[in-house]
């Protein structure tokens, strides 16, 4: 789905996203398939403490601004778990396929993922973190 780059996780953050990977959540149709998308994902990441955690990685209540590198549309969004999602406010859900995607990965990569209409590539150029 993606690039060889290292992705890095928090620990908090990747026992959580385990849990949502393998539980019984109620996932939309779309979630379902990028479950295990995520799961693929978390196992090549690298689990680090907070103080650790470089400051422009994507992690869960990121504000993110990528570009397609297709079309060169830049696009906001704030990567969040599933119940939080609202495509209105821009909040897009980790096991969106976009969401899986970028989760662990930092400002200045590329990332690569297959979707239905072929391949895209994006280009992570900010990642803002509280």
């Amino acid at each position: 789905m993606n690039s060889a780059s290292t992705l890095y996780l928090l620990k908090e953050e990747y026992h959580l996203l385990m849990r949502y990977a393998e539980g019984p959540n109620p996932f939309t149709a779309g979630e379902k398939g990028s479950a295990s998308g995520l799961l693929h994902e978390l196992s090549r990441a690298e689990i680090v403490e907070k103080d650790d955690m470089p400051l422009d990685v994507i992690r869960l209540n990121s504000k993110v601004k990528i570009k397609d590198e297709g079309t060169g549309k830049v696009t906001d969004l704030i990567l969040v778990l599933p119940e939080s999602a609202d495509i209105k406010q821009r909040k897009i859900s980790v096991l969106a396929p976009i969401g899986t995607a970028l989760i662990g990965f930092k400002k200045g990569q590329q990332v690569t993922w297959d979707v239905p209409a072929g391949t895209k590539t994006f280009q992570i150029i900010e990642v803002l973190n509280d």
